[in-house]
């Protein structure tokens, strides 16, 4: 019976979550994509059953929209008097967290999650009220449209042209421990608003000329039922992953396709979309990058580079792993991200050379367990001589140097214990030392040079008959057979040893400088600050020159950070920002759009609307061919986009206070 040990990482997160879960109330949120499909009435059925169940559940707002359904339902539970605050000579009904947090039921019922709070409230949004009641250890429930995810807020305007104020934060949503996702057909929606069970007659009319039309009701009804089926399968990973197992769920198709820097690449790429979009499912590209890889030729690191390009193009993720058993990787990369499917080629070899090391292809197939496996017949490489083995780098000049150095000096102290008359198995020490020596600090090359130079002289002056290479005791062939592997399988593993730092130095670097912009933009305000900060960062993270440009109200772009560099000097930089900017893609220099720019450049994506750009231009042109450097200044722009939306929300914020009050319509609409 085989046993998968959990991964320490996960279960120390788990019992992380467990904690913070028992001191934190749950949230529970009815979502659906429009007013009138009913969340309210389910919310309340729902919490029906628990009072039935004997929890103790507490109305805090409910709003009723004068349905009879709603009202009589709530006349079951207990209420908490709502707070009247006075608005423009209007008084309006708001939720009294104060009385919710004194009385501290099991369960309240807050309905409206996005709802905007009249002016003096504590918190701006019903959202935080909600907030500070799951940190009270309340549990609730509540109801929110898709219109209001704080990320799809500009894709709804786009779709309906109606402006929706009222944002709730995605993370919000995230840490719900249930969605219910409540819906109706569109058809069943419209019957419902015309028949008054929606709005009272004169808002639905209104409704149905602006918000309500079918179009928009069938595009947002798709984005709910997207968003319910990614926090689904966000719900599936979790689950797997606590039951420790690591074979995949196949509750839904994923595919992986493992490429390299081969021309035949591209061939399995386009195979894979091909299977991607005939079983409808995700779908990832990943190279595999075996240790000292570092050292590899910049025509292979470019064809990598085309070929990740060429994946994102067709829609693959793209990551690139490092691992001395390329199929091992692969694997464990594969069951942690549930894939069910894996795509790779295999060409012919050579008898002696299958003899030697199994093909990838042949070790997946081997280990894949229940993950199916496609093997694609690839083409050999033309001319296969012309690339260099990436795992060995050449050794320089001085290494050998210092490896004959060592075999000297042993060879002198071999010389003096003989002439002490000290045991022969000692002198056989000291030139498997100098080997050790060799292996350690000059590499492969050098060791087995010296490993060679030590037999020689051992045979020449220390075994008889001396000054002559012949043995007359065949045990010594032995030693010399020892000497040599030493060397081999020392410098072998140090090697290992010394990529495996480099790799792992690597990846603290890339961890240490997104938690020095992450730290350093959350220390300091103004657009001026956080581009300054931002763009001396990344320069020097990437080594080089950094450009950053932002929106100035309409469309426009304006160099905010770099006006000395000669990338702001060249007026084409500018054009690729706006491109870049306007499209929402990268572009520039190493792209195959717009690549005679002298940067890389990406958008600063914001969770509302597209910022501005960063152009990067390194030192080391090669450095951006590396798909993990694209992916770690992707997720610098990032990170810069959220801190300056962050300052400027709080610029409106404050700006709110001064101004009057928007309330919102049932529609979302701004009134």
């Amino acid at each position: 019976m085989s046993y998968e040990r959990p991964d320490p990482d996960q279960l120390l997160a788990r019992v992380q979550a467990d904690e913070d879960a028992s001191r934190r109330g749950r949230l529970k949120v009815f979502f659906g994509y429009a007013a009138g499909v009913g969340k309210t009435y389910a919310m309340l059925q729902t919490a029906r059953r628990d009072k039935a169940a004997g929890s103790e559940v507490v109305v805090g707002y409910v709003e009723p929209h004068g349905r009879a359904e709603t009202e009589a339902l709530l006349e079951e539970f207990e209420s908490i008097p709502c707070r009247s605050a006075s608005y423009r000579g209007v008084t309006l009904r708001e939720f009294d967290v104060d009385a919710a947090l004194a009385r501290k039921p099991q369960l309240i019922l807050v309905d409206e999650l996005a709802h905007t709070n009249a002016p003096e409230s504590r918190h701006t949004r019903r959202w935080q009220d909600v907030e500070e009641l799951l940190d009270a250890g309340i549990d609730v429930y509540t109801t929110l449209n898709v219109q209001h995810v704080e990320s799809l807020n500009d894709i709804v305007s786009q779709i309906t042209g109606v402006v929706v104020r009222e944002t709730v934060p995605d993370v919000v949503l995230e840490r719900a421990y249930d969605i219910e996702l409540i819906d109706v057909t569109p058809d069943e929606l419209l019957e419902r608003l015309k028949a008054g069970k929606v709005y009272i007659p004169q808002q639905a009319a209104h409704a149905l000329q602006n918000f309500f039309q079918k179009s928009n009701l069938v595009a947002l009804r798709e984005m709910t039922l997207r968003q319910a089926a990614r926090r689904l399968s966000r719900d599936v990973d979790a689950a797997r992953r606590e039951k420790a197992g690591r074979s995949p769920w196949a509750t839904n198709e994923r595919l992986l396709v493992c490429i390299g820097p081969s021309p035949s690449s591209a061939k399995l790429i386009r195979t894979a979309k091909r299977m991607a979009s005939a079983f409808n499912a995700e779908w990832l590209a990943v190279e595999v990058r075996p240790l000292g890889r570092n050292a590899a030729e910049t025509d292979d690191r470019e064809r990598v580079a085309q070929h990740m390009r060429l994946a994102e193009r067709l829609g693959a993720e793209t990551h690139t792993l490092t691992g001395e058993d390329i199929a091992q990787t692969l694997i464990d990369f594969a069951e942690s991200r549930n894939v069910t499917k894996i795509v790779v080629g295999k060409t012919e070899r050579p008898f002696w050379r299958r003899l030697v090391r199994t093909a990838v292809a042949d070790a997946l197939v081997e280990r894949s367990g229940s993950i199916d496996v496609h093997v694609i017949r690839v083409p050999r490489e033309a001319s296969p001589q012309s690339r260099t083995d990436i795992r060995r780098p050449k050794a320089s000049m001085a290494n050998y140097v210092r490896a004959g150095m060592a075999v000297v000096v042993c060879s002198l102290l071999s010389w003096l214990s003989h002439y002490l008359q000290v045991a022969e198995a000692n002198i056989d020490m000291l030139f498997l030392m100098g080997v050790v020596y060799a292996a350690v600090r000059c590499g492969r090359g050098p060791a087995i040079a010296a490993a060679v130079a030590s037999v020689l002289v051992f045979d020449l002056f220390f075994v008889p008959p001396f000054l002559e290479f012949t043995v007359d005791d065949a045990q010594y062939t032995v030693t010399f057979v020892v000497m040599l592997a030493v060397a081999v399988v020392i410098s072998t593993l140090t090697e290992q040893t010394r990529n495996q730092l480099l790799a792992t130095q690597k990846t603290e670097r890339h961890t240490a400088a997104l938690f020095r912009l992450t730290k350093q933009l959350s220390q300091v305000a103004g657009t001026e600050f956080l581009t300054r900060i931002a763009g001396q960062l990344l320069s020097e993270i990437f080594e080089g020159e950094t450009v950053i440009y932002l929106r100035e109200g309409g469309t426009s772009l304006s160099l905010r950070y770099g006006q000395d560099t000669t990338v702001a000097q060249r007026d084409s930089n500018a054009a690729v920002a706006h491109w870049v900017a306007e499209h929402e893609e990268v572009a520039g220099a190493g792209t195959d759009t717009l690549p005679d720019a002298s940067a890389f450049f990406v958008p600063l994506v914001g969770s509302r609307s597209i910022l501005g750009a960063i152009g990067v231009s390194p030192d080391d042109p090669a450095r951006l061919l590396d798909p993990e450097q694209r992916r770690l200044l992707a997720t610098c722009a990032s990170l810069i986009a959220l801190s300056l939306e962050r300052d400027q929300s709080v610029l409106k914020s404050r700006d709110s206070t001064a101004n009057p009050h928007h309330v919102a319509a049932p529609d979302g609409s701004e009134r």
